[in-house]
């Protein structure tokens, strides 16, 4: 988890010192000529051009050192929620065959066949019953407490990362706010050094102030998607473990009748 962590920082930070070395050696050839130009025009270049380079081009233009913040926010968002998908996928299993099989192992095999089985069935629920099946000599009190404690124990395994996902989505838009506050200073000190109010000046200026928000809601937008996505599959996860471990409590009920 975190070796893919730091290979995205890495790759995204070499993105942004790459480009921004680009725009660098641009930007004398830019302050030699400065042009306004037509909002028809820049149109027509955008759509000529792919996607990947139009967004690279506002990337650019929206200034590396406060876009590549928003964008390690991004990617490390993403990296997160991914990474939770694929854990919350792989931990779902069919409880009704599941706890089907439990109990016709109590019934045929007894608690050790049970054991073994819940053993080697992945996923928060199955460690829920073995846990509860481990202390079934103690008595059915303590199996309840074991499953009760340990259900904690596995949702707190399923929320793992959330509040990290919680931190990019809400420092993004706030760098991207700066970002803006920041580019409109930026303006407000042409304008002054100029001593006068140049209209390409001032809608320069704005316009890389406003590309920063934009990403950064952009940002905030794409990763609260997935965090809702989340949510919600751990709350389903959640009410599966809280049904079955009611299941598993009758089981052994009946079980010590017998």
């Amino acid at each position: 988890m975190k070796k893919l962590f730091l290979v995205l920082a890495a790759a995204t930070l070499s993105f942004g010192a790459a480009y921004a070395q680009d725009d660098a050696n641009q930007a004398p050839v830019q302050e030699a000529a400065v042009e306004q130009v037509a909002p028809e025009a820049e149109a027509e270049e955008l759509a000529g051009e792919p996607m990947h380079f139009a967004l690279m081009k506002k990337f650019l233009e929206g200034g590396w050192e406060w876009m590549l913040p928003v964008l390690v926010c991004l990617v490390l968002g993403l990296a997160i929620a991914i990474e939770r998908i694929l854990y919350l996928t792989m931990s779902q299993i069919n409880t009704k065959k599941f706890t089907a099989t439990v109990e016709e192992l109590l019934n045929t095999q007894g608690i050790e066949a049970a054991m073994e089985y819940c053993r080697n069935t992945r996923g928060p629920v199955a460690s829920i019953y073995y846990q509860g099946l481990l202390r079934y000599d103690q008595g059915l009190e303590a199996v309840e407490k074991a499953v009760v404690s340990y259900g904690s124990v596995q949702q707190g395994h399923l929320e793992s990362g959330l509040s990290w996902i919680s931190l990019f989505i809400a420092l993004s838009p706030s760098l991207g706010f700066m970002g803006t506050v920041v580019g409109m200073i930026q303006a407000f000190d042409d304008i002054q050094a100029q001593a006068t109010i140049s209209p390409a000046v001032v809608a320069g200026g704005i316009k890389v102030a406003l590309l920063t928000t934009l990403m950064g809601l952009i940002s905030a937008v794409i990763l609260q998607v997935f965090f809702n996505y989340i949510l919600s599959k751990i709350e389903g996860q959640v009410v599966k473990m809280e049904d079955t471990s009611i299941t598993l409590i009758d089981m052994l009920t009946a079980y010590s009748k017998r």
